[in-house]
């Protein structure tokens, strides 16, 4: 009988202490602090050369998407959402962008030169600007999300076969 009552005593106390692992005690975090943590770092290519003071030329991405992107991944996700609202959202992008550029750039006298406004195909700019001020803008931006060298590239065609030379 004394077996019998300490093993049961046992299985209570291994019981309690998988149900007291597996419950949830640790405190609750809301959404928008976890979604701040897990912001990823602005993703600088490997092929820019961040220490010397030559002027370069980047292609810079936004993390907001293009607004026709962005409408579409809307709807697989099941989510409404406007062309017009996401247009204003990638203009939000831009807006948002110059005045950074002014707080960050412009304040510091840093000379740069914007060459191009990108989006449809993706969201940013192509810009002109010091190889070493580009690790200070992509830390004080809120809104980029990637950043690369901009460069021409070439594809040659595909060769033509003899029974497609027709």
């Amino acid at each position: 009988m004394k077996k019998y009552y300490s093993r049961s005593i046992l299985a209570v106390v291994i019981l309690a202490i998988i149900y007291g692992c597996s419950k949830n005690n640790h405190p609750k975090v809301k959404r928008e602090e976890v979604k701040e943590t897990m912001n990823p770092s602005v993703y600088i290519d490997p092929a820019v050369d961040l220490s010397t003071d030559q002027t370069i030329s980047v292609i810079i991405e936004f993390k907001t998407k293009p607004a026709k992107v962005a409408v579409i991944e809307a709807e697989a996700k099941g989510i409404p959402f406007t062309l017009e609202e996401a247009k204003k959202q990638v203009e939000e992008s831009h807006l948002m962008f110059q005045k950074e550029l002014h707080q960050i750039l412009d304040k510091n006298q840093i000379p740069y030169t914007l060459r191009h406004k990108y989006t449809t195909a993706l969201n940013g700019v192509s810009m002109e600007l010091p190889a070493n001020e580009i690790k200070r803008l992509a830390e004080s931006s809120s809104v980029i999300s990637k950043i690369s060298l901009n460069r021409k590239i070439k594809l040659d065609p595909p060769p033509i076969l003899p029974f497609e030379q027709l």
